[in-house]
């Protein structure tokens, strides 16, 4: 499917070369459309036959959105369109199960010049192999996004909210047209020994990349290692072992971070879930260099302890779902704030209600808090001395309704602001932003592929 969405591209591309890129995107996603209504229309009648080589679950869906974003200042406002879609399949092996995620669109800009515009896309790919007492998990992420991710009331349908992945590096602060670039490759292997122990393992690789050079860009390395223990049929307790190592290309500069926690998780009835866990880390930051009247001297590692934790409530019924999390630790740092590693205090919460059949509303807000372990600029005047914090507090709250068996609409407000200690990058938010934005979504029933 993903290398027919490829061909189809080129041929497009090939065919009709005078055409600007966002209108050719347009194009490609107009064709697709076509196609998958062609192709809900003459061969579903016979998924269910005998001579398809696979079975599974075929999903996707299309929406349009429409933004209004004042971010005052010298940022100014803009009116934003986008086109987009999701396109998933899933098969039904048990043994070997196999998921495929793609999400994609055109942003435009209809009025003002403060808005993100370009083409984004998403794709998540895993594939697993499962036994009776242990299992594999491949997967690869990869993402081209115009800003940094926020809430999914970003007006940037499909992308506004990335998959949770630890390894991945993030931007520890919110920005405005900044493009950037993130693959995560991720494995792990578990295995259960008797029937309340079992242990995993795994490893990860991460990429973050700024095409147009406007953030500091890294690579990282992780490896981890779980032991779960039930206690009783609604309390358990693990224990993990974490190591991550992050370069800076441009930098001899590494750092290496290691963390030990021990964490519980118990299930209050049906409804309430709680999960908190913490420990000890480390962080050690080598290669450091700095400018001496036009000589680059090297300083000994710089090495730095904290507390890492975790914690996380989940509340939910029929109609009410509701989360709460916190979360403190490092990271490595990397995005517009240009330091080498982060301290990070993020505190999140959700929560979403359905009203009869068609009607949901859902709010959501957090606070972050980041402060650099090792500034750019510090290195630069000759020391290693950390950065200020930066502080940034959003939420928003959404409505959707649906019209029909297959199409609904929705609207949204989110409200988004930062301020640091020091001068923050013109690419970053900088002060009080809102987003107003609405659509329409077209979500057809699933086809089921039968082998």
């Amino acid at each position: 499917m993903a290398r027919s969405i490829s061909l189809l591209s080129r041929a497009i591309r090939l065919s009709f070369p005078e055409v600007d890129p966002m209108k050719r995107c347009k194009l490609v996603l107009a064709t697709f459309v076509a196609v998958c209504a062609a192709a809900g229309a003459q061969v579903v009648p016979s998924i269910n036959g005998p001579e398809l080589p696979l079975s599974g679950t075929l999903r996707y869906d299309l929406r349009y959105a429409q933004i209004a974003q004042f971010y005052g200042g010298s940022q100014g406002n803009s009116q934003t369109s986008s086109l987009s879609g999701d396109l998933s399949y899933a098969n039904s092996n048990p043994a070997f199960p196999f998921g495929l995620t793609y999400s994609g669109g055109d942003l435009w800009n209809i009025s003002g010049s403060g808005g993100e515009s370009g083409v984004f896309q998403h794709m998540l790919a895993s594939q697993g192999i499962v036994r009776r007492k242990w299992s594999l998990q491949f997967s690869d992420d990869v993402d081209y996004i115009p800003q940094a991710p926020t809430t999914g009331f970003s007006g940037i349908p499909g992308v506004g909210d990335l998959p949770s992945q630890t390894t991945q590096p993030g931007q520890s602060v919110l920005t405005l047209n900044t493009r950037s670039v993130t693959n995560t490759t991720i494995a792990n292997l578990s295995r259960s020994i008797g029937r309340a122990t079992s242990l995993s393992g795994g490893g990860s690789y991460a990429v973050l990349r700024f095409p147009d050079n406007n953030g500091l860009e890294d690579n990282q390395w992780q490896a981890n290692g779980q032991i779960s223990r039930r206690l009783s049929a609604s309390d358990s307790f693990f224990g993990q072992y974490v190591y991550s190592r992050s370069t800076y290309p441009g930098y001899t500069i590494a750092m290496d971070s290691q963390s030990t926690m021990f964490g519980y998780t118990r299930t209050w009835g049906r409804r309430l879930q709680t999960s908190i866990s913490m420990g000890p880390e480390w962080e050690k930051t080598s290669g450091i260099e700095v400018d001496l009247l036009g000589i680059m001297i090297p300083l000994p590692p710089s090495t730095s302890s904290g507390l890492s934790v975790n914690a996380s409530a989940s509340y939910a019924t029929r109609s009410t779902t509701a989360t709460l999390g916190y979360f403190q630790g490092t990271s490595t740092g990397a995005g517009v704030l240009n330091s080498f590693g982060t301290r990070n205090k993020n505190l999140s919460g959700g929560i979403s209600r359905t009203f009869g059949r068609n009607l949901t509303i859902g709010a959501t807000g957090a606070y972050m808090r980041s402060q650099a372990l090792i500034s750019e600029a510090s290195l630069a005047a000759g020391s290693v001395e950390p950065g200020t914090a930066t502080d940034a507090e959003y939420g928003g709250v959404t409505a959707t309704r649906k019209w029909g068996r297959y199409l609904s609409f929705y609207a949204n407000y989110t409200a988004t602001e930062q301020s640091s200690g020091s001068t923050l990058p013109t690419n970053a938010i900088s002060q009080l932003s809102q987003v107003i934005g609405f659509g329409a979504a077209y979500s057809p029933r699933a086809m089921h592929f039968k082998r």
